[in-house]
């Protein structure tokens, strides 16, 4: 089972320097920061997932890639511009469909996907999709003079399966070198299976799932049961935007080969209370927000509820306290009681102080062996500003990669 880690312009700076939170004043942007590949021993994933939509900017101009980077990377390639060098790492190029799901009509056409892949020295790419941003498994039941799938559904998988024999077509004719990979876009069981069914007729044997994200795990295994019915015995499933590690026998059963998802980085920073991975459960990082910022911090210094020194000093005083706690030079308490005077100054309405004092107990960043832990101690769990909270998402793919790998051993003991 491979993993694709999708891109959007996800590096850290190397030239950061954690205690003075300074920069190299040389630092270029993409040619001098690092990919989460270029910082451990192995890298924590099989292939990296690129979004043509991204590299365009398209979607209200996400400004994921400068003008500059987005050049050079149409200029240099994907294995040059990611820096992939003689690894074994693949490539997967995708349209990014979920940018332009609002669009009555995909803004890109078949044949100038396939030529940026082709172009761009990919090794697999996704025919142009268009979600259907429903699921309704009811509508697999059959009522005599009622359909209850919506025209639009309709008209977005026969515009996904138009689009698909075009890109495939046109692949052939040019022999371009990348493998071409067919979306199965639906909204219940037997339509995922129709997709599957049409698109193995066209002639793809590589095909993704596309509009799993929302679904619960068992409508996921409900359409991979229908459409595993109708699988030939040398097609092959990607699923777009999934991780659910636990679930990977079953997937793999159902003949998934590989799947992309940025959940393990986005938790880093995004989730309430699962920022931190470790092999056998999560951990909430400690909030210590830069002062100018924390827009609700910012808000009340200038309604003149809090003063801007104190919060400063504050700010200040949970770094140092946290440094000195993972030296064993002060005390878990004395560590809680400045956590909580800061947390008091920008967010006064939340208590964290016992979710602080399990992670500050366990010190999981003092067991972990990966780069990012070694590197970084005790602020790898502090949730402030890229930097740290980027390489805590850098670590959470570590974790899930040795999560992958322990599941797909199991998998393959069972089988033995």
């Amino acid at each position: 089972m491979k993993f694709f880690f999708p891109d959007s312009q996800d590096f850290v700076d190397e030239s950061f320097d954690f205690e003075t939170e300074m920069r190299s004043e040389s630092r270029v942007r993409q040619r001098d920061d690092r990919y989460p590949h270029e910082l451990f021993r192995e890298a924590p994933y099989d292939g990296i997932l690129v979004s043509k939509a991204i590299v365009d900017g398209l979607g209200g101009g996400t400004g994921k890639y400068s003008g500059a980077q987005r050049n050079r990377f149409m200029r240099v390639g994907v294995r040059e511009y990611f820096r992939l060098g003689n690894t074994t790492l693949e490539t997967m190029g995708d349209c990014g469909a979920f940018t332009y799901v609002r669009e009555e009509r995909p803004p890109y056409t078949a044949e100038e996907v396939a030529d940026f892949y082709q172009e761009c020295g990919f090794d697999y790419g996704l025919s142009v999709d268009h979600v259907i941003l429903a699921y309704r498994a009811e509508c697999d039941q059959h009522l005599e003079g009622l359909d209850l799938v919506p025209p639009d559904w309709r008209a977005r998988q026969e515009m996904t399966f138009q689009l698909a024999e075009q890109f495939l077509r046109y692949c052939e004719v040019r022999k371009y070198r990348f493998t071409p990979i067919g979306v199965a876009q639906g909204w219940s069981p037997a339509s995922y299976a129709r997709a599957v069914q049409t698109l193995q007729e066209i002639g793809y044997r590589y095909i993704a799932f596309g509009g799993f994200v929302p679904l619960k795990t068992r409508d996921i295994l409900a359409c991979l049961d229908a459409s595993s019915a109708v699988r030939k015995p040398d097609t092959q499933f990607h699923l777009l935007g999934i991780t659910r590690c636990e679930n990977v026998q079953a997937f793999a059963e159902f003949g998934a080969v590989s799947f992309d998802s940025t959940s393990p980085l986005r938790k880093a920073f995004k989730d309430d209370k699962h920022n931190y991975y470790t092999l056998h459960g999560t951990y909430s990082a400690i909030r210590v927000p830069q002062v100018d910022a924390n827009p609700e911090l910012v808000r009340r210094i200038v309604a003149g509820q809090v003063r801007q020194e104190e919060a400063r000093e504050l700010e200040q005083r949970c770094l140092r306290t946290l440094v000195k706690y993972d030296r064993r030079e002060a005390s878990i308490e004395e560590t809680l009681d400045v956590l909580r005077s800061y947390e008091l100054v920008f967010n006064g309405a939340v208590d964290r102080t016992e979710v602080y004092r399990r992670v500050l107990i366990d010190r999981p960043w003092s067991e972990c062996p990966c780069e990012i832990c070694r590197r970084l101690g005790i602020h790898v769990v502090i949730f402030r500003g890229a930097e740290r909270n980027r390489r805590r998402g850098f670590h959470n793919i570590y974790i899930f990669n040795q999560q992958l790998e322990g599941h797909l051993e199991q998998r393959l003991e069972c089988v033995s």
